[in-house]
């Protein structure tokens, strides 16, 4: 509330009273409105504490996440390099067990003459490993390569038949 401006000296006993009144109450009017301010101000830095604090539990809460994540991460390459390191002694163990009478068959019914488990072949860089390789240059003139599986996949055979050609 404003009070038009008059020439002090025209003005009244009761003129100056009302305007003080007036001057006063505007004065109550800004320190209410400067006490609200202060208390939305207050209000806004305690928010941004607390948006600060649950930033930092979210930030802290990431972190441990991403430890988790990478534990799990190990864990998984730990277990599938065991897993892998299993699925080669069972296929050692099959080879083992099937070896005994693998070398009687192919010394009786093929004739072979030389029979060798678990050949490595190097060559341009490549690697090509085979179960059994066996060769006779007698009678029989003849190599066999043996494939031992304990369970047969058709991506077995479509890989051993790839080795086989790319034998010299």
């Amino acid at each position: 509330m404003t009070t038009p401006t008059r020439d002090p000296s025209e003005m009244s006993w009761e003129d100056i009273r009302a305007l003080v009144a007036s001057l006063a109450l505007q004065s109550q009017e800004t320190d209410r409105r400067l006490q609200e301010t202060d208390r939305l101000i207050r209000e806004l830095r305690e928010s941004g504490q607390e948006t600060d604090r649950r930033m930092q539990e979210t930030d802290r809460r990431m972190q441990e996440t991403d430890r988790r994540m990478r534990e799990t991460d190990q864990r998984l390459r730990e277990l599938s390099r065991q897993i892998a390191g299993l699925g080669d002694k069972f296929g050692y163990f099959a080879e083992g067990l099937a070896l005994p009478s693998l070398e009687r068959i192919l010394e009786t019914r093929f004739g072979m003459e030389t029979i060798n488990p678990r050949v490595r072949v190097r060559r341009s860089g490549r690697e090509q490993e085979y179960d059994v390789l066996a060769w006779a240059n007698g009678e029989v003139n003849m190599a066999v390569i043996v494939e031992v599986k304990s369970r047969v996949k058709r991506e077995a055979i479509a890989q051993l038949i790839e080795q086989l050609k790319a034998l010299p």
